[in-house]
């Protein structure tokens, strides 16, 4: 399976970071083989859009999923649109994310996290 989660730096070990559309990094990872591409957010310091073009970056690397702390309502529209599933209160190292994942622990969310502009901070 093909994910994408959310990074403050460029590798596995690296801590997830808890916004989607203004993270650092979006890592792309095989979870069957972990190789992985990183994917630097040019859109995290666009002062309006980012969940849109964060969320369309992400989409065109076709993904199944997302995984991040946090995701605003338009970020969670547009991947949802791309029918990627986001799991969200995702924390702790990339690997760890993943681990999880595949141990079952987490699980898709209906709606977004976070209201618009929220990880302008």
């Amino acid at each position: 399976m093909k994910i994408c989660v959310t990074a403050r730096g460029a590798n596995l070990d690296s801590e997830v970071d808890p916004r989607f559309g203004r993270c650092r990094y979006f890592i792309i990872v095989d979870t069957d083989s972990m190789e992985f591409e990183v994917v630097e957010n040019l859109y995290a310091g666009l002062s309006g859009g980012a969940g849109i073009q964060s969320g369309q970056l992400v989409s065109e690397k076709q993904v199944s999923a997302v995984l991040t702390g946090n995701i605003g309502p338009n970020a969670f529209e547009t991947l949802n649109e791309a029918e990627i599933d986001v799991i969200t209160g995702v924390g702790g190292t990339v690997k760890e994310a993943i681990q999880s994942l595949k141990n079952g622990a987490s699980k898709p969310i209906k709606g977004p996290t976070v209201r618009s502009k929220s990880g302008l901070s």
